[in-house]
């Protein structure tokens, strides 16, 4: 008896590649959400590159080792791989199980769209700044950091509220240099 090297597919892989087998006959028409763009493209790459799709006209479809990978029967094979004659195929029908995994996935995904930080950036020094009682102005920042100010406030907008969330506070002492603190 000989065992078959099942090839490791990552989740979002498995999640096309099952996805298409079971809803569009093999062509590859859905992503999951989080998957755009430039990260679609090297999905698709990565896939094609293990000779787990091919190219049809202006799309891609699961190839046979598309199949072999997720332990399906590869289409118009008149046998199972123990050699018995196949059944003749069913129509493709939703099924309920693979949903509810792809749903599982794109959630779990979701929730990992958390950013990533790492302790020793200037990012993570400029957020312990600002979190200091005392705070921190934009020429503390710039001269901890080396950036200019145009770059504190861009920071302040785009990573620190857009990105992670964060609320900066502000406030003014008469006479003196706007302070800033994450709330």
């Amino acid at each position: 008896m000989t065992i078959t090297p099942i090839t490791q597919l990552t989740p979002a892989q498995h999640a096309i590649l099952a996805k298409a087998i079971n809803t569009s006959a093999g062509k590859i028409e859905w992503f999951p959400d989080h998957i755009k763009g430039g990260a679609r493209k090297k999905v698709l790459a990565g896939m094609f590159n293990r000779a787990l799709i091919t190219p049809d006209g202006q799309s891609w479809r699961v190839a046979a080792e598309g199949y072999d990978a997720l332990g399906m029967a590869r289409p118009g094979s008149a046998t199972t791989s123990q050699g018995a004659p196949q059944a003749p195929a069913a129509p493709l029908v939703p099924d309920q199980a693979l949903e509810a995994d792809v749903a599982a996935c794109e959630a779990q995904w979701a929730k990992q769209s958390t950013p990533r930080r790492r302790a020793n950036s200037k990012q993570a020094e400029v957020i312990r700044m600002l979190q200091r009682p005392e705070g921190a102005t934009i020429a503390q920042i710039c001269e901890a950091t080396g950036w200019q100010a145009h770059t504190v406030r861009g920071t302040f907008a785009g990573a620190f509220k857009k990105k992670l969330g964060l609320a900066i506070t502000s406030d003014k002492v008469q006479g003196g240099e706007r302070v800033y603190r994450v709330a």
